[in-house]
């Protein structure tokens, strides 16, 4: 009966048509039971404790969670800001039917959640899940299901007065149905279901973007989550999610199944594929998408990142054919069906047949033998025997791919053979299956060299120096530096190329049918190598053991040498020919020997010397691998240098490796050569004309009949050993020694008394001032350095005193009182205190002028003319009254004030001109500080408003501020106080009620705790700390200053808002570390100037993160991600758009929180420059010509592209018609063309036109979706986009002809720029720069910025002008 009651439920859902309606889910809703999750915008359900235990990703799970956002997981969630924006994999377990930023505020849906075990659910599940799986399945019954479904929920979107909540919603289900063997998923949408396919990430402020959905699976355990883990992507980006309505893959539109979890051996997720019912059953049309061979790639992620998303063909799959059943079940590609690769030809054909078999698709049987495990192959081997609570392990005594696949590269799949399993990589990758790397790119080698030398009659010993090599692997060129050896044994070591040469033999680029090394041994070998020279015999052992592929895939090695090599003096440089060297292999081992000349150069005398190599490399192979008996390996170049400033050793050569070929390559060997020789062991074999020989006796040795004896250079007075040494005699040579109480001279021969070292700053020999004045720092040999002490100036032995009274360091209420090497501060008549802190004296009439309590407590200089700087003290009389000539003491501009200190308009005076003349203050018409400031706007205190432009206060009659302030730009109001200052808690946003603001009444703000804490302190010391006692420091705003010092010892370190020590921070005396501030700053102050801080010279990238320009530079082409810096921080902007100006060395950005357009020189000291603060309301797109002087932007607010000249003036409309959402802009200032895009979704588009405005037309508007970055390379003369909706990078000539694609799989790209040979995209799914090789289209690398947030645009300083910009 029950068998029946499956049939009729797969019946059911098969015939509802070419669509899922609603009631196609599964029921659900309060009636039956379903728990509600609580509305919200990221909530997630309590664990759910499961009936009974079931299989996820061979694991067992005992409870789940749902969440807000369209996921489930068998752990609690994150915040969501860890997953809800980022690409599979997550870093915790997840199945997602719809991962998006999701919000049930507001009555907006409901999220509901059950688990359930009666018969009609569970017979509805089976019948999806036996129309997924029809031959593994049909008897298939769930015991148990856990349904979630999500009704009628939103998108997340920032609602205020003028935006309306949007009216899409969606509506999808995921039902996890498992008995005690297996576990599916089936995920449901139903017809109209989805209705939004993205959600806009919270920190796009004004930047219109929506980051698409993404649905699948994620083991999420990897050690780095995003290069490792199981996932599964069903879709990520639009296209894909919109055919998660219309089509399927069982034959049904709308619904998907998946294997999720097994008895038998499962770590990945495998699709349904049956097509549709069984044949006796009716199917529904589902519409075969055209080209779907095309996308027949992995669904698991490669370590690139390159993961791939498959147009649904029955489900997103490509069938398979099948040479016995006819149409097969749909294989989910990236997992191999048994015995075959995934596509005929993907792998090595050799390697897949030992036997030479090519028919390979006889072992494609309904029992196969082999199996993948998958692009990034968890590995998994619990689980075998299972029990909820305990795990057992089993293995039979035969090695089989299921039990031992995870010792496969995650790029390999597993093959059986009748003694055992074989691993092999997969198509575009290359090695021995256990370790494998992608084709084509570059790898790097770390490693250690140790090693003990003799070098002519020196020994030498390095311990674990440091090793790095560079490998092209697409030409077959290595590049290796070993750094740290010490002389004269790195220079000796140039002529042994065979260091640098093994590198060459494994990366060496393959002929056909050939093999580098890597491809035979992996990364995990043994060399042994030994070289002998000649003619001095000298001989030498290096052995270099791989121990793996590290992080990133960099090889891990450690190198030994041993022995002894001849001596090259200092003015010698080596060359070596072009060779050709014949390698014999054996399942397990590799040999190889030969003679390699070499040439040493001395200005015009050249002399050929040589050596004999032997090497044999042993490594654990596949036995059933046909390696080739011979290869040769053709180097056509190599280089041997040492860099003597570097202290660096480095080795280059070029190498391919081919068949040998059997002619007269292998001439006969010399017997000197191959040790058929019959020279004595004392004799020197010396090679003649063919195979003649001749034995010499070796240095250090003389022939005494038919042999050779050693001399006794000691006895015979042949040593060059001089006065005060010992001469001993050893085989072949002779040493130095000195005698006892003596040491070694400088020239190494003779030796010289052993004397006491004397110290100057003992014996007073020292250079250095009087002791009152400076002290003596003794330094290793006898040299002494001299520090002036504090309170002095000088290099130490000439040291005058600081007139510390000149920086006024007392309170303003003292008198200093300069002295030798240190000051004091008095408290004047009427106040007590120490002198840096005066109060009014109990019973004094006297108190502070507002002079003088300005000299306290700085302002800052009014906006105007001139640049912000530091802040203005001013200059007050003898009686405390402001002087009525004011001049700023840093920047030289001069003013006259009244009474009050205000500035008097019209008086300012540019620095070096004539000051102003200013009467008497009291004659002139005061300004009321309201009215100051109406003429002199300062920034709107920080809030819940991002920082605009400036604020102009509005004042009543009588010139007094009103109680009531409301900005005129962004909307929001507040109260202030008699003084202008916003009374906490008062602000309100824009379009809500303003608030009631009564009478403004002075107020004084609480202390801080910094303030209570110095307070604290002082109290406890009496008042007055003594020099080496702690007082923390706090700024005007009462917050701890980001730099703290102990007293006068010298001792700094940084803190945080808490006052709290940041670790790694504290410095000793004389340096200070660079502190950041850890808080915003008051409102009563100005944020700090955003200081350039100035890039080294070369070319380097700048980005836009938020409130800051980022600086990363380059070698080459290849990012240096440990310089990389915070180039500009400004506070309360959102950067956009940046481009730089080549000539003045300037960048020029948007600022969409701002509304603005500003600039900065790349000059130290430099400062940030508004230029255009009026008309924008969302400036993005960016673009300077350099040639014309003239930027050029769009807004995305107003629909519109401008331009103006560099410094804002002459600005003009371009555009205002047929745009809908411009972004990106580019020009080319040699042609005069300009460039942009618009990502309008009904109809994007790129156009162009000439940089005044006129031939305007489009270029492309044909096969894009999102194209959110654009660049002109000056170079190519191509012009190229990235395009978030097609995750394309293209490239078109710039009439539109000629259109390629780079690279097909991008993430999210935002902006983009062309250097050289390499793209850099910023990517808002990796918030990160991401770089791309223009040839071949593959990822090189990727910067990760330390604080997470999304990049924006992104530009390339050159040292040079381009012919052409951007």
């Amino acid at each position: 009966m029950r068998a029946a009651a499956v049939a009729v439920a797969v019946l059911a859902v098969l015939a509802v048509g070419a669509a899922l309606p609603r009631p196609g889910l599964l029921p659900h809703g309060p009636a039956r039971g379903d728990a509600r999750l609580r509305p919200g915008d990221d909530e997630s359900s309590p664990g759910v404790p499961l009936r009974s235990a079931l299989r996820l990703y061979g694991r067992a799970a005992r409870r789940l969670y749902v969440g807000t956002n369209g996921v489930i997981s068998t752990q609690d969630f994150p915040r969501e800001t860890q997953y809800v924006d980022d690409d599979f994999p997550t870093d915790f377990p997840v199945i997602a039917p719809f991962l998006a930023d999701l919000d049930t505020s507001g009555d907006r849906g409901n999220i509901y959640y059950r688990q359930d075990d009666s018969p009609d659910v569970l017979d509805q599940a089976a019948g999806y899940i036996q129309a997924g799986f029809p031959r593994t399945t049909s008897s298939f019954i769930p015991s148990n299901a856990f349904i979630a479904t999500w009704e009628d929920v939103g998108a997340y979107q920032e609602v205020s007065q003028d935006t309306e909540p949007s009216k899409k919603l969606n509506t999808f289900q995921a039902v996890i149905a498992y008995d005690d063997e297996d576990t599916y998923v089936i995920f449901l949408y139903p017809d109209g279901g989805l209705q939004f396919l993205g959600t806009r990430p919270k920190e796009s402020y004004n930047v219109q973007l929506e980051l698409p959905a993404r649905v699948g699976f994620s083991r999420g355990d990897g050690d780095d989550p995003k290069r490792d883990g199981l996932f599964h992507s069903l879709a990520n980006s639009e296209q894909a999610l919109r055919r998660l309505e219309r089509e399927s893959n069982v034959g049904l539109p709308g619904v998907w199944v998946f294997h999720v979890g097994s008895a038998a051996p499962l770590d990945h997720v495998e699709p349904g594929g049956g097509g549709g019912a069984s044949p006796s059953m009716p199917q529904s049309p589902v519409h075969h998408v055209p080209g779907t061979a095309d996308y027949a790639r992995a669904l698991y992620s490669r370590a690139d990142r390159a993961s791939t998303e498959l147009p649904a063909q029955h489900g997103l799959e490509a069938m398979s054919p099948h040479p016995d059943h006819g149409p097969r079940a749909p294989a989910p590609l990236g997992i191999v069906p048994k015995g075959l690769p995934a596509s005929p030809g993907q792998e090595r054909s050799r390697r897949l047949h030992p036997d030479g078999d090519s028919s390979i698709w006889q072992s494609y049987s309904t029992n196969p033998s082999s199996y993948s495990s998958g692009h990034h192959g968890v590995g998994v081997e619990e689980d075998v025997h299972f029990n909820p609570d305990v795990f057992t392990y089993s293995a039979a005594s035969k090695e089989t791919c299921a039990q031992h696949h995870g010792r496969c590269s995650p790029h390999a799949f597993c093959t059986d053979y009748a003694t055992g399993v074989c691993c092999h990589c997969r198509a575009t990758y290359y090695g021995n299956g256990r370790q494998c790397l992608p084709e084509g790119a570059v790898h790097r080698l770390n490693g250690k060299v140790s090693g003990s030398l003799t070098v002519g009659r020196a020994s030498v010993r390095f311990q674990d120096v440091d090793l790095h090599a560079y490998i092209v692997g697409s030409d077959g060129r290595t590049y290796t530096a070993i750094s740290g050896v010490p002389q004269p044994a790195a220079r000796a070591l140039l002529p042994l190329l065979p260091v640098g040469g093994l590198f060459a033999w494994l990366f060496a680029l393959e002929e056909p049918g050939s093999e580098n090394g890597f491809s035979i041994t992996g990364a995990e070998f043994t060399q042994s190598l030994e070289v002998t020279f000649y003619p001095g015999d000298e001989r030498v052992h290096i052995t270099q053991t791989a121990e793996g592929l590290g992080p990133d895939n960099y090889l891990s090695l450690k190198t030994h040498i041993q022995g002894q090599v001849p001596f090259l003096p200092e003015n010698v440089t080596v060359h070596i020919a072009p060779y050709k060297e014949l390698y014999h292999y054996s399942s397990s081992a590799v040999t190889s020997s030969a003679q390699r000349d070499y040439v040493l150069a001395a200005g015009t005398a050249n002399q050929t010397l040589s050596y004999r190599l032997r090497q044999n490399i042993t490594f654990a192979g596949c036995p059933h691998a046909r390696l080739p008996a011979r290869q040769r390996l053709s180097v056509a170049r190599a280089f041997a240098l040492y860099d003597g400033q570097e202290h660096v050793l480095r080795y280059a050569l070029a190498a391919r490796v081919g068949s040998a070929q059997d002619d007269a390559e292998n001439p006969p060997v010399n017997p000197c050569h191959d040790g058929t020789h019959a020279c004595e062991a004392t004799a020197r074999c010396q090679p003649g004309v063919g195979m003649e020989y001749t034995c010499e006796c070796a240095a250090g040795y003389r022939r005494d009949g038919r042999g050779c004896r050693d001399v006794d250079e000691c006895t015979e007075g042949l040593s060059q050993c001089g006065p005060f040494t010992v001469c001993l005699n050893v085989p072949g040579s002779y040493r130095c020694e000195c005698r006892s109480g003596y040491r070694p001279a400088e020239d190494g021969q003779a030796c010289v008394p052993l004397a006491p070292v004397s110290d100057p700053c003992e014996d007073g020999s020292h250079p250095c001032a009087p002791g009152d004045r400076a002290r003596c720092l003794p330094r290793a040999g006898g040299r002494p350095a001299c520090e002036c002490l504090p309170g002095y100036t000088g290099d130490g032995i000439d040291c005058s005193d600081v007139d510390e009274c000149a920086e006024n360091p007392c309170h303003p209420a003292a008198t200093c009182y300069n002295t030798p090497g240190s000051f004091s501060c008095r408290c004047q008549p009427g106040y007590e205190g120490d002198g840096f802190q005066c109060t009014h004296a109990e019973g004094s009439t006297q108190r502070l002028t507002p002079c003088q309590h300005e000299r306290l407590y700085p302002r800052a200089v009014p906006p105007g003319p001139l640049p912000v700087g530091d802040g203005h003290v001013p200059q007050c009389d003898e009686e405390g009254r402001y002087r009525p000539l004011q001049c700023h003491g840093s920047t030289g501009y001069c003013w006259c004030v009244d009474a009050a200190g205000q500035e008097i308009a019209g008086t300012r005076t540019a620095p070096g001109s004539t000051p102003p003349r200013c009467g008497s203050p009291e004659s002139v018409q005061q300004l009321t500080p309201c009215e100051h400031e109406r003429l002199y706007p300062r920034a709107v205190p920080p809030g819940p408003s991002p920082v605009g432009d400036g604020h102009v206060p509005q004042c009543d009659e009588e010139g007094r501020y009103r109680p009531l302030q409301c900005h005129g730009s962004t909307g929001y109001c507040w109260c202030v106080d008699a003084a202008g200052q916003e009374i906490a808690g008062t602000r309100t946003a824009p379009g809500s009620t303003p608030p009631r603001c009564g009478s403004p009444e002075p107020t004084e703000r609480p202390r801080t705790m910094c303030e209570r804490w110095r307070q604290s302190l002082l109290e406890h010391y009496g008042g007055s700390p003594r020099s080496d006692q702690y007082v923390p420091q706090c700024d005007a705003g009462g917050e701890f200053t980001p730099l703290q010092c102990h007293g006068d010892s010298g001792y700094c370190w940084c803190v945080d808002e808490s006052g709290r020590e940041i670790q790694g921070t504290r410095s000793e005396p004389g340096s200070t570390p660079p502190c950041i501030p850890s808080v915003a700053p008051p409102s009563v102050r100005p944020s700090p100037r955003p200081d350039v801080s100035p890039p080294a010279t070369g070319t380097f990238l700048l980005y836009a993160q938020g409130q800051q320009i980022g600086y990363l530079p380059l070698n080459g082409t290849r990012l240096q991600k440990e310089a990389a810096k915070t180039l500009l921080s400004l506070h309360g902007s959102i950067v956009v758009g940046i481009d730089y100006d080549c000539r003045e060395k300037t960048i020029y950005w948007t600022d969409v929180a701002g509304r603005t357009i500003s600039r900065a020189s790349l000059e130290p000291g430099a400062e940030p420059e508004t230029i255009i603060n009026s008309g924008l309301l969302s400036p993005e797109g960016l673009a300077v010509d350099h040639l014309r002087r003239a930027m050029f932007w769009t807004d995305s607010g107003l629909d519109k592209i401008e331009r103006a000249r560099l410094d804002g003036s002459e600005r003009r409309v371009l555009f205002d018609t047929e745009l809908v959402n411009p972004r990106a802009i580019a020009v080319d200032p040699v042609r005069g063309n300009l460039y942009w895009t618009d990502w309008n979704r009904e109809a994007p588009k790129i156009e162009t036109s000439t940089v005044n405005g006129a031939d305007r037309r489009v270029l492309v508007n044909k096969d894009i979706g999102l194209p959110n970055g654009l660049t002109f390379d000056p170079f190519s003369k191509l012009l190229c986009w990235a395009d978030a909706g097609t995750k394309h990078l293209e490239c078109t000539f710039p009439d539109g002809t000629g259109r390629r694609i780079i690279q097909n799989n991008l993430n999210y790209p935002f902006s983009i720029i062309s250097y050289a040979n390499h793209f850099y995209h910023t990517d808002w799914r990796r918030d990160g720069v991401i770089a791309i090789d223009k040839e071949t289209g593959s990822f090189t690398d990727e910067y990760l910025p330390e604080q997470r947030s999304h990049l924006y645009g992104i530009t390339a300083v050159y040292p040079y002008c381009p012919g052409a910009r951007k």
